[in-house]
């Protein structure tokens, strides 16, 4: 069994026991139902609409479980780790490109790497890792500072709207690859974090990084210039 296991059975447990919930309302109020179909007519489109309502209803009854079980499960994680770490907790989003390009890196590490869809990412003395698992987190990758060559802000095109995002370009076994992160706002409906609080994540990560290399006698990178902004023509891809 592996260690996401657990975590499934009790999403399966949670949707089975809204699932048997709805399924007992619907045997204990039976007589009231065939008291409301006997007045329904006899055309069958009202059944048939009825019943495409229901199964709407339901489905997205079990989706919202879900989202709430995700955010549930990165609320716990989150303070395991402001427990458990002294730098900085955030907010990553999971893209098609970032796990592409955490492979790419991938060398001592035996499986492919995945993250949930709102992982969390530490940055501290040591460097930047990326955390899945809820109550008990599960380090996925782990960078120390010395593999990170360059830290800066961009942007990119997610479902039509501009969103910012924090490169990470790190080099490891060789090979050098920017790891485009976008941080996760805190508030509830948000999807992005932006503006000042993306800055100051950037600083504060581009600070330590710089601490960190002159620690161990190593010359920190520039200063790096101006944020581009990408246009659409230019946009990253995959993310979802």
């Amino acid at each position: 069994m592996n260690a996401a296991t657990p975590h499934r059975v009790k999403l399966i447990l949670l949707v089975a026991a809204f699932a048997a919930v709805v399924i007992a309302a619907l045997v204990l109020e039976s007589a009231r139902l065939e008291r409301f179909m006997a007045l329904m007519p006899t055309d069958p489109a009202p059944d048939i609409a009825i019943g495409v309502i229901a199964a709407v209803a339901v489905g997205c009854a079990v989706w919202a479980i879900v989202l709430l079980a995700r955010a549930a499960r990165a609320r716990s994680r989150r303070r395991a780790l402001e427990a458990s770490v002294r730098g900085d907790v955030s907010s990553g989003i999971r893209t098609r490109m970032l796990i592409a390009r955490l492979n790419e890196l991938r060398v001592s590490e035996p499986r492919e790497i995945t993250l949930s869809a709102r992982y969390s990412i530490v940055a501290d003395e040591l460097g930047v890792a990326f955390w899945n698992g809820g109550r008990r987190p599960r380090r996925a990758m782990h960078f120390p500072w010395r593999e990170v060559r360059n830290i800066r802000a961009d942007s990119m095109i997610v479902g039509g709207s501009v969103v910012s995002v924090l490169v990470l370009r790190v080099r490891r076994g060789g090979t050098s690859v920017e790891l485009p992160i976008i941080l996760g706002a805190p508030r509830a409906g948000s999807y992005a974090l932006s503006d000042a609080p993306f800055f100051a994540v950037v600083r504060s990560w581009k600070s330590m990084h710089r601490d960190a290399l002159r620690a161990e006698g190593i010359e920190p990178p520039p200063v790096t210039g101006a944020i581009p902004i990408i246009r659409s023509g230019q946009a990253y891809t995959g993310a979802r």
